[in-house]
């Protein structure tokens, strides 16, 4: 790979993280969904990355957005953790499903795969390491007593609805990124 090469992709990336931090921003919380579990469009720009440049661009698109966040907004580092992992659970099927064929089908697949990943894989993190830890962070003891209802009434809604609407934006896009991310 040409030095001009690896600088239009370094400035990709760049971009990406840029566009996918501010995105972090315009979040909304869903009807019927606790009101600290917040949509935001932040993982369409890592998506962008994984299929422009492969999944390590992707992870580290999602990687240091969830940084950013952290130091400028959060300080609060389990939110942000879950963000990541859920960002990686979304992408990784995503895209080797992609490469088995390339085609929106497969992409299609991927995507429905990667949200039910990503449900059951947050639902189990966040069950067993993530909402225990943010329990003993935040001193809420009572927190540990309502993790089933937590993660059934909570976190399983959200990320399957996440997930559907992330993907659905995806396709969507996806035609008109098609020439852009050869």
């Amino acid at each position: 790979m040409s030095n001009h090469n690896k600088t239009k992709r370094l400035l990709t990336v760049s971009m990406l993280i840029a566009i996918s931090f501010i995105l972090m921003f315009l979040k909304f919380p869903l009807p019927l969904i606790p009101p600290y579990l917040t949509m935001d469009f932040s993982d369409i720009p890592v998506l962008i990355a994984t299929f422009a440049f492969g999944p390590v661009s992707g992870i580290l698109v999602a990687l240091f957005k969830n940084i950013f966040n952290f130091l400028i907004v959060s300080h609060e580092p389990i939110g942000n953790t879950a963000n990541f992992l859920a960002s990686i659970c979304l992408i990784i099927p995503t895209y080797y499903l992609y490469q088995l064929k390339k085609s929106k089908t497969f992409m299609s697949y991927g995507l429905i795969i990667g949200t039910i990943m990503m449900t059951i894989l947050m639902s189990i993190l966040n069950y067993f390491v993530l909402l225990p830890l943010y329990g003993q962070i935040m001193n809420l003891a009572d927190l540990a007593h309502n993790l089933k209802a937590i993660v059934s009434a909570g976190i399983i809604p959200f990320n399957l609805i996440k997930g559907i609407i992330i993907s659905v934006i995806y396709v969507l896009i996806f035609d008109k990124l098609k020439t852009i991310l050869k």
